[in-house]
């Protein structure tokens, strides 16, 4: 994207349910709070969750549509719309930074992507583009496509990643007032290792105590790794949502570099 801008910074975050699209809670008047310290961005890639498989795809649509990639919520929530524009620029601009980056038609903004933006920018005017995540890949080839993002970020787009830390959906427990043991162990390992700029620990991240049960697919975990590949050596990372609910899922997110 032409011009230059004031280098924005990065943001993981922990999305939870999609009812946080409708819902006035801690987390989402943190995300309103973190967009209002933010510089105002040109434009946002977001790296979700509910968009990845074996390869890279970007959404190259002019007007991506809303995607209800869920069931048996209610009503207000499946007509619920963010009808940000997209911006076929950006999406060039992805390809030029990850030439295997397939533009495809075939995709919008998923819930990953809106049920948080709906909460930081509600008037739905800034241009929103989906690249999708490469799960075939090792924790350290997906750092290194972030890497290969980070100019991004001096054009004035903020590089979104939104998954969870913990994320069992299995094991969710209604009833929970604490995280399970081994959920808080994961997230407290993978904080540390942030707050310590350990890249390497992240990006073998199974490793980790919990892991087996705190990711037992990492489609929720590789956004933080996209996001921490696009980061400067030498900034520092503000952790935000630290909590827990329905015992499995952490809202843990990361501010990078503000």
């Amino acid at each position: 994207m032409p011009g230059s801008a004031v280098r924005m910074p990065l943001l993981f975050v922990g999305h939870g349910s999609p009812m946080n699209a409708l819902e006035a809670n801690i987390y989402t008047r943190t995300w309103a709070a973190l967009a209002a310290r933010m510089p105002r961005p040109r434009a946002i890639l977001c790296l979700s969750a509910h968009f990845a498989g074996e390869d890279s795809r970007v959404v190259a649509a002019d007007s991506p549509r809303t995607i209800h990639d869920f069931y048996g919520f209610p009503r207000a929530l499946h007509e619920a719309s963010y009808p940000a524009p997209g911006s076929p620029e950006l999406a060039r601009r992805v390809q030029a930074l990850l030439p295997q980056a397939r533009p495809t038609q075939d995709w919008g903004l998923d819930h990953g992507a809106w049920s948080v933006l709906m909460r930081m920018y509600p008037a739905a005017d800034i241009p929103v583009v989906q690249l999708s995540l490469e799960l075939s890949l090792t924790g350290a080839q997906q750092m290194a496509l972030g890497t290969q993002l980070r100019p991004l970020r001096e054009e004035g787009v903020l590089i979104l990643g939104s998954g969870n830390v913990v994320h069992n959906l299995r094991l969710i427990n209604g009833a929970a007032t604490v995280p399970y043991p081994w959920a808080q162990a994961f997230d407290t390992a993978v904080h540390d290792a942030v707050m310590a700029g350990d890249s390497k620990t992240l990006a073998n991240y199974m490793a980790l105590p919990g892991a087996g049960l705190a990711v037992p697919t990492t489609e929720h975990f590789v956004p933080l790794l996209y996001v921490l590949g696009a980061t400067h050596p030498d900034e520092k990372a503000e952790a935000f949502n630290r909590a827990y609910v329905l015992g499995s899922l952490s809202m843990t997110g990361y501010l990078i570099g503000a």
